[in-house]
Parts: structure tokens; sequence; C-alpha cells
């Protein structure tokens, strides 16, 4: 458990509300016979490495993420931190969790003491910015809470987060003027500030807001923020100014200064955030209970965190159980809240819109269609309905359903209408009140658009290369979403639509070349490409991928890939020969990592490949594959996540893997087994029932399954259902060492 690292001198400072503790010495870890779900997480897995995730403080998929920040500019600071650096310069409240992008870190804080030490910083100010120096020996986080200690100025620093609220308390080492930097103007990576304002609202308040441009074309966070002491001065690019003020235009950096204490009482800085006004953050603010009390705030937060894992008991090595619980955790990140605390948010039209239910927004629909969505319709069905509202609101006021929507805004961010097998597969599982002829209408209308090759995609069958980049993974990736349609219209008594989206489904068949045995960009005449090399990047036809990830994107058409390339053995050999075959590192980008051969864990196209070996009648070959990924790919380090977390994806891999079982087509409610890492779990459904995994004979040696049954029932084939899962029972395992 983290919470440990501590020295003596510091440990004085900190107050654990997680155990109620103050003392010189650090609390200790509880007895594993002790521990609960949460104190397996640990926030810094994904903050080193190729990950990109952040240890600060939020709640389950909670509107704020306040964390720390290094004040950098780079691919390696798109979550705000990176744990190799060792400088802090803010703690901002708003963060991305393991994107490809780097956009947020608004509403930025900092505490300092005497002389403020101002370095150069890759992408900052020229003139340096404001910043300290900090040991991870001095620095803890768990699920709700961040602590770090500022050695330039002797500030112990502790954050954690309501939904709509981050608070932090700042506690000087010595009697000496607290003084806290607020930095509306903060720009790093894709983030470039437009307009800003601050206004002191009384002694112990501001409030203000900050409009920004970058992934997000339209950002709007306006802020509420209350202080525990009064504020005695303040400075605003670095002039005094009165009180009551109201400044407006960038670059607006503001310096409050309060009254030092003999008692070293802490400084409480209470912020609460909004898409809509000023207005809506006070109101968030004062909806929010307990919202100057940091440590009751922290108990509720680590109690939802402690409701959130609770869905699901497993039991396992002491690193798996990291792996796990930690995996939850961060697939519990987004999608995140939108709508203020009275329904109000801000949407893709750029109008306030109300909602009786929550509004969720931030959803990386290109990576979690795969796994994270379909997680999420078996242990958090209450919140993926209203997932699902979200994204039908959104096709309300865009008049499209999203692609990548991100702070009220549509990205276009990567491709494909992957907003649509995520509502039908929802639909189908019954999730949620979703109108089918609505859902239907709205589906029709992503896949006949003219726009993203879609117009040459309906004609020829295929995008061709002259037309647009990434054109086999166009291509294939609207294959997949054609078939979600043709099966919400067969679903819906539509035989002849259904018959015409499943026709479309067929699609990729075009690229296939049956000389070379891959998907093959071809242009408008059908012709292939020339100078093909399957093992090089092709970025041109290829969505951050080559031909050997993308060849196998069937995931709705497995058996009649199969055919396609030769039948079974051929397949299987072909898959063979993608985990063997090595990989160039130069000819493939750093985000496109966690090989095995041409297998790539850490990019989302391949997640599915190690369960194809099932349809090839080789079981032993998943089962071989998916432990090794999972022993190799995923370790308790900082560094332990092989690619991008991309909002969820990675660890759904993990948590279906590790129980025995992953969507292959996640649509329809189809798990194809594998070889699950858990000694035992269970799930506790939100209907009322609990499914059980057994496992038995379990060992890193014995990755092999030797039978399977349910409910004590031989399991036949390689298929477990949605239907049965949510029946309840007893799902066992018996593993051997040999195949």
């Amino acid at each position: 458990m983290l919470i440990g690292r501590l020295t003596g001198r510091t440990c004085l400072l900190l107050i654990m509300a997680v155990v109620g503790l103050t003392g010189c010495a650090a609390p200790a870890a509880p007895d594993a016979s002790e521990k609960s779900a949460i104190d397996y997480v640990d926030p810094f897995i994904g903050t080193a490495g190729k990950g990109k995730t952040f240890p600060g403080a939020t709640v389950p998929h909670g509107m704020v993420q306040l964390s720390p920040d290094n004040g950098r500019t780079g691919w390696d600071w798109i979550a705000g931190y990176f744990y190799p650096d060792t400088v802090l310069a803010g703690f901002s409240h708003k963060h991305l969790s393991g994107t490809g992008a780097g956009d947020l870190y608004d509403i930025s804080f900092f505490p300092f003491t005497g002389e403020p030490v101002y370095r150069p910083l890759e992408g900052g100010p020229d003139t340096g910015t404001l910043s300290s120096t900090f040991s991870h020996e001095n620095e803890a986080a768990s699920p709700g809470y961040y602590q770090v200690f500022l050695d330039d100025y002797a500030v112990n620093v502790e954050l954690t987060a309501a939904k709509r609220v981050g608070i932090q308390r700042y506690t000087p080492e010595h009697s000496r003027t607290l003084q806290v930097q607020l930095d509306l103007s903060y720009s790093r990576n894709w983030d470039d500030t437009k307009a800003v304002y601050l206004e002191q609202v009384d002694a112990q308040t501001v409030r203000g807001y900050r409009l920004s441009e970058g992934w997000a074309p339209d950002q709007r966070v306006y802020f509420y923020t209350r202080f525990s002491q009064p504020i005695s001065t303040t400075h605003i690019n670095k002039r005094a100014v009165t009180n009551n003020f109201k400044h407006k235009g960038k670059p607006l950096t503001a310096q409050f200064s309060f009254s030092a204490r003999d008692d070293n009482a802490p400084l409480i800085v209470s912020t609460a955030i909004s898409s809509v006004s000023m207005q809506g953050a006070e109101n968030n603010w004062h909806s929010t209970r307990h919202a100057m009390d940091f440590d009751r705030t922290h108990q509720q937060a680590r109690q939802r965190w402690q409701t959130e894992l609770a869905r699901v008991d497993i039991e396992a090595s002491p690193d798996n159980l990291t792996q796990f619980y930690t995996a939850m955790y961060h697939a519990s990140l987004a999608p995140r809240l939108f709508s203020d605390a009275d329904g109000r948010y801000k949407g893709p039209d750029g109008e306030i819109h109300q909602s009786e239910t929550p509004r969720y927004d931030f959803f990386s629909l290109w990576d979690t269609f795969r796994a994270l969505h379909p997680w999420k319709t078996l242990i958090d069905t209450r919140r993926s309905a209203d997932m699902m509202a979200s994204l039908l609101g959104h096709y309300r006021e865009a008049g499209r359903l999203p692609v990548w929507n991100f702070e009220g805004n549509e990205t276009d961010m990567m491709m494909g209408y992957h907003a649509v097998p995520v509502l039908v597969d929802a639909y189908l599982k019954g999730i949620g009140d979703i109108d089918g002829d609505f859902l239907l209408s709205a589906a029709i209308q992503s896949a006949n658009q003219d726009a993203f090759g879609l117009s040459s995609y309906r004609e020829l069958g295929y995008v061709p290369f002259e037309e647009r980049k990434w054109n086999v993974s166009l291509t294939l990736e609207y294959a997949f979403d054609d078939y979600a349609i043709g099966k919400l219209a067969a679903e819906l008594d539509k035989p002849a639509l259904a018959r015409h989206f499943f026709d479309r489904a067929q699609s990729y068949h075009q690229h296939f070349d049956e000389t070379t045995g891959f998907m093959r960009a071809r242009n408008h005449t059908g012709a292939f490409r020339g100078d093909f090399d399957p093992n090089a990047y092709h970025p041109e036809d290829y969505c951050e991928a080559n031909a050997w990830q993308y060849s196998f994107f069937v995931p709705h058409d497995v058996d009649g890939m199969i055919e396609m390339m030769g039948g079974r053995a051929v397949t299987s050999r072909k898959l063979d020969a993608m985990f063997a075959t090595d990989q160039s590192v130069a000819t493939m980008p750093e985000w496109i990592s966690g090989n095995i051969g041409q297998y790539v864990h850490g990019n989302e196209p391949s997640h599915h490949v190690p369960y194809l070996y099932q349809f090839t009648g080789e079981p032993h070959k998943t089962q071989q594959r998916v432990r090794e990924i999972m022993a190799s790919l995923y370790t308790t380090r900082p560094d332990g996540l092989a690619g991008n977390e991309d909002a969820g994806q990675m660890s759904a891999w993990y948590l279906f893997s590790a129980l025995g079982f992953y969507p292959v087509n996640p649509v329809g409610g189809d798990y194809v087994l594998g070889s699950p890492e858990v000694e035992a779990a269970t799930l506790h459904l939100e209907n009322g029932r609990d499914f059980h995994v057994r496992v038995r004979n379990q060992s890193p040696q014995n990755h092999y399954v030797k039978r399977v049954t349910l409910n004590n029932k031989p399991l036949p084939g390689f298929i477990l259902t949605h239907r049965q899962i949510m029946a309840g029972g007893t799902l066992t395992f018996e593993m051997g060492e040999t195949p």
C-alpha cells in the first residue's frame, strides 16, 4: 500500500484521513487478511512508460480529476504527470486518463512560502515556471487521495475530491506566510488558452473561468473557489490589486497571500467546476456536502471507491490482486460526469442543455467499444444506461452520434461510428430505456454520411487509398459497425434492412489479397497499392498499426475470415507467424508498444487476436498467449502498462482476461473463453444475482484449461453468453500444465 511512502520529517505533517491518525510514524499497511479491494489499488501504475495515467484524486466517473502536473510539454506529460520527473508545477482539476493526446490541466493551484523558485521547463514561459522539487519517498496515492511534500517550500500538499469539487490541504512545515498561485493561463501540449477571468467574491472566495482551444475546440471551465482563511493580499501578474477585484484577459496568474499562524494550521482550498457558468460552479459547490471538510470528503471518496470495487471479489496472488483492482479503478475513470448538480451542461452544439439523468462525456469510443463498455454492461448496468442516454443526447444536439466526444465537443478523433456497436450492444442486453427505432435511425444516419470516405465505401465496398489515409482500417471498422446495425434491424424485425447492412458488413473481403494473405490498400480501380511490406508501418493505410495488426480485424465474422484466409490450418499458421515475426522498433512510432512479435498489445486493434485460436480449434494457443500477455505486459510498477491506458480499454482487457473470457465480438453478448489468472472471483450483478468463477489447480505453470463447467455441467464449445452470466451461477475451470 502506497501510503507508507513517508519520511520521519513529513509524516508528522501528514494527516491520513484514511485511518484517522496523526503521528511521526506512517500508518502500517494492513495485514493481508484485513485488506479490502481499495487497499490493492496503486494509482501510480501507468504513470511511467507508455500508460499516460494520472495519480491524483477523483471519484468513480467524477467530473473533477485533481492531480499534480510537472509543468512540461511533450508526449510523456500528456496526463500532466510523468513518474520519472522530479519537479511539480501545479495541481489542476482536469486530466485525461491514458489518451494519446494532451489537453486539460485546467484551474491550476500551487502553494509556496518565502522566495518563489522559477525553473525553465519544456513548453513553459521563458521567464521560468513556479515549481518545486519533490521525492517519491515523500509522495503517496490511493483512490480519492494524493499527497506530496514540496521540498523547496516545506509545504505538504494533500488532494481529495467529490463528484464536482476538488479539495486541497496545504500544511506548511514552519510558521510562515503561505502563498498560493492560481494559474489560469496554463497552456500545455495541445491546449491553448483563449480567454480567462477572475474576480473576488468576498474575503475568502474567488471565481472565474478559463476558455481554451485544443483537442476540445471549445472548452469552457468555470470555477468557484473558497479558502479556509481570508486572503491577505492579492497580486495579479505580479502587480498588487485591491480587494473585490475583477480581472479579465490573458495571461492571468494570481498569487494570494495568507497570514502565518502559530499553530501551522493547514489552508483548505475548495474548488467546484462547471461547463455552464460561474453560477453553475457555485451551485455545484453549495450542493456538495462538506465542501470545506477535507477529511470527511476523503472518507466519502474512499467509500465511493470501496463500493465501486466491491462489485467484484477475487482471490489471487498479491500482484494479481493489485493488477486487477487497479484495472477496475482505471476502468472507472471514464466516461465521466459532465452535467452540473442541476442537470445543466454545455452541448456539442455550443448551447446549454438540461438533462434529467446524469450527462456523461469523454467517450473514447475507438478504444472502448472493444471491452470497456461490454465490461460495464456486466458490472455497472445502471450507470451504463445513463451513458447510453448521453450518447443519444449527443445525437439529438449535434445531429449525429459521437465519434470521440470530449468536454462537450465532437473531436472526430480516430475513426468509425463506434457509438453504434456500444448502443446496439446495450440495447440487445436490455440496458436502459432505449427506443430501438430511434436508435436505428441514428445509426443509419451515421452509416449513410458522405464524409470520412463513407460515400466511396458505400459505392465501391471499400475506401480507396487515393481518397483518405487509414483507408484499410476505415473499411474494416465500418464493416464491423454495419454488422451492429444489421443486428439491431434484425432484432426490430426489419429483415430487408438487416440483410442490407449484413451485406455491407462483408466489405472486409474487399481488402484481402490472396497472394500475400494480408488486408491491403486498393485504389479506385481495385488495384492493390504496390511496394507492400507487411512488417513496415503504413500510417497512410492503417490506423496506428500495420498490415499484421489489421488483417485480423473481423471480430463480427471470424469464421468467414478464416474461410477467406484459406481455412483453419492456414489461419492458425498466420497467427503463429504474427507472434513470431520480429518487429523493428525503428519502423514503428513509440505509441505502438507492448509487442510479442508483430502482435501489439499497447494499441487496441490487436486486442481480440489471442482469442482467435479458439476458432481454429487450438484453444491451448489462446490459453498460452493470454497468460503470457497478462504475465509480461501488465506489472505492478509505475511503467506497468504496455501502452496508453486509453480511458479504460487496456484495463478492461485485463479484467475480462483475468476472469477467463473476453468479448471478441463486442456486440450481442458472446464471450470467448481463455485462461483465467484469478483463483476465484464473484461478480455481484445489479440484478441481485452472483456469478462465480472458480479455478482449480491454478498456478503460473498451470495455464492450460483441461475442462470447463457451468453449474457443474460441461460447457460445450468455447462461448460463454451474457445471458448465462446474468442468470448467476458458477463457471469452473480445471487447469493443467500441458495442453
